[in-house]
């Protein structure tokens, strides 16, 4: 009788051009916003505020883009990343269409890129997810990729093809919520007085706090998402006996954080690219910085866009991203490059 649980996928269970779609579709209400407030700092106005939301042409608040970006995520991870590694990157991310409570998310990936590394052990899946909504809306889709162990060491090696991706989202490209209108936006309400036109290209913002990552919260939230990468809840998964802490919860960790300086980077539109530089574990207190890379106009009333590189570490001074040789020190986690809409 053939055996009824799934072992995951492993790289040689990948072929060019396939099309997944992932189980379990999530309805998301106002459960995932309340506990998503209580396991990050996260306070931006436009995702805690109905009132504000409508003062700025929205129907209601909408859920946090990286709860979008979680759920979506989530539903991909028995199909793409069960067995995986790590998560090493992601490109081309359009965030399309504000989610709402209530509505319904589920999620499909292609496989557009297949590479064995040269231990033979294991090789990089490269997938575009698509989310959509209940009336088939894309909400968001994303590159991302993922070094996956091989299951059958003498397995042939795939052909190799590695996509050609943008090394960023066109600004002429960002999807501008409909009826998005900061013209009238409220600045106290937001939190900080700061305005598009503040901000300079090269500009850094150390974001001062910092967070102790526990194992429990890190464990709560990637079940929040319904991510069951194995990596992050089995201890004998890895030689050194410790959960990975899901990159990201990483991610929402320092974009809360990113709150004291950029209070108005009300919506992420864009992701550039991203990188998970060295891994996460419980103990380590994650802390932030942000530089300015670009800005950018916007067709709709008020409404500017900057783009960022998000950096969180787990120690050592800010604004210092890699070494003499090039690579990322030891103390960065994470390195994200993405799009936020701000007032002007």
């Amino acid at each position: 009788m053939a055996a009824k649980t799934n072992p995951g996928r492993f790289f040689e269970d990948y072929k060019l051009g396939e099309v997944i779609k992932h189980a379990v579709p999530r309805t998301v209400s106002g459960g995932e916003r309340a506990l998503y407030h209580a396991l990050y700092p996260s306070r931006f106005a436009l995702a805690s505020s109905d009132e504000f939301a409508r003062a700025s042409g929205l129907a209601a608040a909408p859920m946090d883009d990286l709860i979008t970006f979680h759920t979506v995520f989530g539903k991909t991870v028995p199909d793409i990343s069960l067995n995986a590694v790590a998560n090493l990157g992601y490109a081309e991310g359009y965030f399309r269409k504000p989610v709402y409570t209530g509505d319904t998310l589920r999620s499909e990936s292609e496989v557009i890129g297949l590479k064995q590394n040269s231990n033979g052990k294991s090789g990089v899946v490269y997938v575009r997810t698509t989310g959509r909504n209940q009336r088939d809306d894309v909400v968001m889709d994303y590159v991302r990729w993922v070094m996956v162990r091989k299951g059958d060491l003498d397995a042939p090696a795939p052909e190799t093809v590695i996509p050609d991706l943008a090394k960023v989202v066109a600004p002429a490209d960002l999807v501008i919520p409909d009826g998005l209108d900061f013209s009238s936006y409220d600045f106290t309400q937001a939190g900080e007085p700061h305005r598009w036109g503040d901000y300079e290209i090269g500009e850094q913002i150390d974001h001062v706090d910092g967070v102790t990552i526990e194992e429990a919260e890190h464990m709560m939230a990637t079940r929040l998402w319904q991510n069951t990468a194995k990596v992050h809840f089995d201890a004998t998964f890895r030689p050194d006996g410790q959960r990975l802490i899901y990159g990201g919860h990483v991610i929402s960790m320092a974009r809360a954080l990113s709150f004291n300086g950029l209070a108005n980077a009300q919506l992420i539109v864009g992701l550039n690219g991203g990188a998970h530089a060295n891994p996460c574990f419980s103990g380590d207190t994650v802390k932030a910085w942000t530089e300015v890379l670009d800005k950018a106009e916007t067709t709709a009333p008020g409404v500017g866009a900057l783009r960022l590189r998000l950096v969180a570490t787990k120690g050592g001074a800010p604004f210092q991203l890699r070494g003499e040789d090039g690579k990322y020190l030891p103390e960065v986690l994470l390195d994200l490059d993405y799009w936020a809409l701000v007032p002007i």
